[in-house]
């Protein structure tokens, strides 16, 4: 039987290659020739999981997960070591 685009077992397999990968950028013909989908189904998935809000698509057109804890992929994660810093300064004597 033929993948779909909305098959679980495939969004799951992509989701997991995202997970086991923290950082991974691809673009779209790279996610084809990875997963060995075609264009219409390999668009699909991306799209479907940037639309379920666990992918983005940066501005050069890769996509990459929502946060996975680097400050150069997540807008909010740039305050996080401000916030740490400032809590940890506080405790000094």
């Amino acid at each position: 039987m033929p993948l779909t685009p909305t098959d679980p077992e495939l969004l799951m397999r992509v989701r997991m290659e995202f997970l086991e990968m923290p950082g991974m950028r691809l673009t779209r013909s790279q996610a084809r020739r990875l997963w060995n989908l075609n264009q219409t189904t390999s668009d699909a998935v991306l799209d479907a999981l940037v639309e379920q809000g666990f992918l983005k698509q940066a501005a050069d057109g890769a996509f990459l997960r929502q946060w996975s804890g680097r400050s150069d992929e997540w807008n909010g994660v740039a305050a996080f070591p401000t916030i740490q810093r400032a809590s940890y300064e506080s405790r000094q004597p």
